[in-house]
């Protein structure tokens, strides 16, 4: 080869590389602006969840003195304090009372949501019984099923160790499921249990004989504002969010919940924690 001929080929090979360098540099400039424009959106995202969060906030707690307000008062016409009220009064009085309730519920929700959402959610783990947890919420639910044609039944745990967890989240938790296994059980059982899931963790499950969940719906119980389109439904109003809910408070305290379901036959409805919730999310909470 000729010395014009390798002269020739350098300045082609150097011309090529002149051009791939701007090619990468406006490829670098490119990703650069794009990671600024990320960025720039992130801030505008947190922005506006922080938003929604303190406007969730803000709400919840200005709806709950006239909830409590319209509460205290309906207790003392019940009570015909101020003078004797007509069967049909009480009635009325009782739909109002069951309607501010159904709001402070909603209210509650979405102050929890809310503090979830904004990181203020703290874990307070210790140890305890689950008989007495099952205690605890067997009374709650006594004067529900006095009134209710559906039996509640707590099996009574066996050989199941103490638990370290926060039981007022895990309580929570299984409230939530007890209240819509009643709600959408009109007759048969309602029935909480506990059991030893994996090494180190236990499993709750409220089982229900009620109207039952298609199967193409179960992915989407446990997301915000999802709600179950039948006539039962319908008539049982409420947010949408306990079983979301359920789902953030159990991933707080370390487990996962689930559901299994046939339409016409009933429900399960479980959550699985550890035995022992971890001291970096207790601490971390």
């Amino acid at each position: 080869m000729t010395d014009s001929n390798t002269n020739d080929l350098v300045e082609q090979l150097r011309s090529e590389n002149d051009l791939l360098r701007a090619e990468l540099e406006e490829t670098n400039q490119g990703v650069l602006a794009l990671y600024a424009e990320l960025d720039t959106q992130a801030g505008q995202l947190r922005q506006a969840s922080d938003l929604k969060s303190r406007f969730l906030s803000y709400m919840s707690h200005e709806f709950r003195t006239p909830l409590g307000s319209i509460r205290s008062i309906t207790r003392l016409l019940s009570d015909e304090l101020d003078g004797p009220l007509s069967p049909e009064q009480h009635k009325q009085v009782s739909f109002i009372n069951g309607a501010a309730g159904e709001l402070s519920d909603m209210v509650d929700d979405l102050l929890d949501l809310a503090k979830i959402e904004a990181g203020r959610i703290t874990i307070s783990p210790a140890w305890f019984d689950m008989l007495d947890l099952f205690a605890a919420l067997r009374g709650m639910f006594r004067p529900i099923v006095d009134a209710n044609a559906v039996d509640l039944i707590f099996e009574e745990p066996r050989d199941m160790p103490r638990l370290y967890t926060d039981d007022k989240k895990l309580a929570q938790i299984l409230r939530n499921f007890i209240s819509n296994a009643l709600k959408f059980t009109q007759n048969g059982e309602v029935r909480i249990s506990a059991c030893a899931e994996d090494e180190g963790e236990v499993r709750f499950a409220v089982t229900d004989t009620g109207i039952g969940i298609p199967e193409d719906l179960h992915g989407n119980l446990f997301e915000d504002f999802v709600q179950i389109d039948t006539p039962l439904q319908k008539r049982l109003r409420g947010t949408g969010l306990g079983l979301s809910l359920c789902k953030r408070f159990a991933e707080l305290l370390g487990g996962r919940v689930g559901v299994d379901s046939k339409p016409g036959v009933g429900s399960t409805f479980y959550v699985v924690i550890p035995v022992s919730v971890s001291t970096e999310r207790a601490d971390g909470a």
